[in-house]
């Protein structure tokens, strides 16, 4: 493989006043990440007081000591809900627990109780099918209200929302992919089938309780009174109803109890794929905040990205003559072989032609697509829809799409319209997508929708016979303007779990590198691919 030569300079002013704006990103990000972890500080109070262990410690307390925990959804419902912050209630994460690779759920009772809006469903259904995809045990941590009942048409008629969890949880299982439950708080009406349906589930004596309805529900429905540990206490469900399988006597036994359960009845999947000895790039990672472009208009040069995200800053490029507008190449990522797919600009017949050869070649060997989308597109305009833009375009949608090795989205820069979706956008079901503080997505930049709005608004005032003046047309544009922006940040993304994270730079390899290794667990699935059209 050939060694990329950088031609970055530390103290150019180019790449210094890049540094200071992506840093200033970067900073905000993580700002933004640790508002959930500071928010609800009475709740906590109430929390520990109790007994109970928050949430993210929980989950440190359950994973091997020393070992990362990537978080997942972080910025999701992120000022979608009134008083809730990001996150949507619930942590949803990869980590190894005695040794093994799991999918880690958390509910957050200190957010309302744990209880379940239409985004805290979707980031759970997420984690779930992540999970499945990889064939990974999932160990989902209760202490949940249940559904949040002013959202229910978003938390219980449709497919994605909190019946999915229990539809995901069985078919799991029956593919011999462990469910392990561990109930530390409240467990209640359909989120009492959680712990019901899983392989093996834990209770908290005297904290943890599972029951359809509870005491106040069943009074008024049977005229029962009952109270609420006699009703669905964890002491009655291990020793009564056999409905869990190990009590425990505080959170932290509960913890020690599902390392041991994992440790018994779970393996870890063997490598499939080979892996080579990972080495560190050439070039410091941290550069990448005085490479990434600040101007939109502007396209971040993919050689210089991948000379800090690749093992030794080695690339052997495909076709390098040919189609420049998109780099194609074989790299490592941690001692995994990836296959690189980068925008270098607008997307080009030729350039859609030789990344379709290259994807059809990956398929054929088994290596995992790596997407680095910055781009406006596909070339538009009378000599390229000539040339066969239409018919290529779509021949790169087929490979893309047919596809089935693992597949990865990052968008480090702009990603609009049709590009966004050929450089595998979320709506193709990549294993994974992620974008950098700095990228945009949406169905046109801000300036094409406002000119083409402004444009279609001036021929209705023409067919009217009305002026209109350029001060009003320019009144017009910016709320448009404002809105397409706002809707294209990556943070919006995030939000709207349209992104499974906003991701750091630097973090990129590291995160890439865990993903990789799961990815290498899976077994090998051939690709049919649809029809190309010649």
């Amino acid at each position: 493989m050939n060694i990329i030569e950088s031609k970055v300079s530390p103290t150019d002013d180019v790449f210094l006043k890049r540094k200071a704006h992506n840093l200033g990103l970067r900073n905000a990000l993580h700002e933004k990440k640790l508002e959930s972890r500071k928010w609800g500080e009475k709740q906590k109070k109430l929390h520990l007081e109790r007994g109970k262990i928050l949430a993210r410690d929980r989950i440190d307390l359950l994973i091997d000591l020393g070992t990362p925990f990537l978080e997942l959804g972080e910025l999701a419902g992120d000022g979608l809900y009134e008083n809730v912050p990001p996150g949507a209630g619930i942590v949803t994460g990869i980590g190894r627990i005695s040794g093994v690779t799991c999918m880690i759920i958390a509910n957050d009772a200190t957010v309302k109780g744990g209880t379940y809006y239409g985004m805290t469903c979707k980031k759970h259904v997420r984690a779930q099918k992540i999970a499945w995809e990889h064939r990974i045990p999932t160990i989902t941590l209760v202490d949940s209200g249940g559904g949040n009942l002013p959202d229910q048409a978003n938390i219980f008629p449709d497919a994605g929302q909190f019946g999915s969890i229990f539809n995901q949880q069985i078919r799991m299982s029956a593919e011999g992919i462990p469910q392990i439950t561990v109930v530390h708080g409240a467990c209640t009406a359909g989120g009492a089938y959680i712990p019901a349906v899983s392989d093996i589930s834990i209770i908290v004596r005297e904290q943890g309780y599972m029951h359809l309805a509870g005491p106040e529900l069943t009074f008024a429905a049977t005229g029962e009174d009952v109270d609420r540990e006699t009703l669905g206490g964890a002491e009655m469900h291990c020793s009564v109803s056999g409905v869990t399988d190990y009590l425990a006597e505080n959170d932290a036994h509960a913890i020690a109890i599902a390392r041991q359960v994992i440790d018994d009845a779970c393996n870890q999947n063997e490598q499939l794929r080979p892996v080579d000895p990972p080495k560190e790039p050439r070039y410091n990672p941290e550069e990448l905040y005085g490479i990434i472009s600040d101007d939109l208009k502007k396209p971040t040069d993919m050689y210089e990205v991948l000379a800090r995200l690749l093992d030794d800053s080695r690339f052997d490029e495909f076709k390098a003559l040919y189609g420049d507008s998109i780099l194609c190449g074989y790299g490592h990522i941690h001692g995994f072989k990836v296959g690189v797919i980068a925008n270098q600009g607008v997307i080009f017949s030729d350039s859609s032609k030789k990344a379709v050869h290259f994807m059809q070649l990956c398929c054929k060997h088994n290596i995992p697509l790596l997407y680095l989308a910055d781009n406006t597109g596909f070339m538009v305009g009378k000599e390229a829809e000539h040339n066969g833009i239409t018919k290529d375009g779509a021949k790169f949608f087929t490979a893309m799409a047919s596809a089935n090795v693992p597949k990865y989205n990052i968008i480090l820069g702009k990603s609009y319209g049709a590009g966004y979706m050929g450089m595998c956008g979320r709506p193709f079901e990549p294993q994974f997508c992620f974008g950098w503080p700095n990228g945009k997505a949406a169905l046109m930049g801000p300036e094409q929708a406002a000119m083409t709005l402004a444009m279609v608004q001036r021929q209705k005032r023409e067919r009217e016979g009305l002026s209109w003046s350029e001060a009003e047309e320019q009144d017009f544009k910016a709320p448009i303007l404002e809105e397409f922006d706002r809707f294209a940040t990556m943070n919006n993304y995030a939000a709207n779990l349209w992104i499974d994270n906003v991701l750091d730079p630097v973090e990129t390899r590291a995160v890439m590198g865990l993903l990789l290794d799961c990815a290498s667990r899976v077994p090998f699935k051939e690709t049919p691919f649809g029809v190309f059209r010649m």
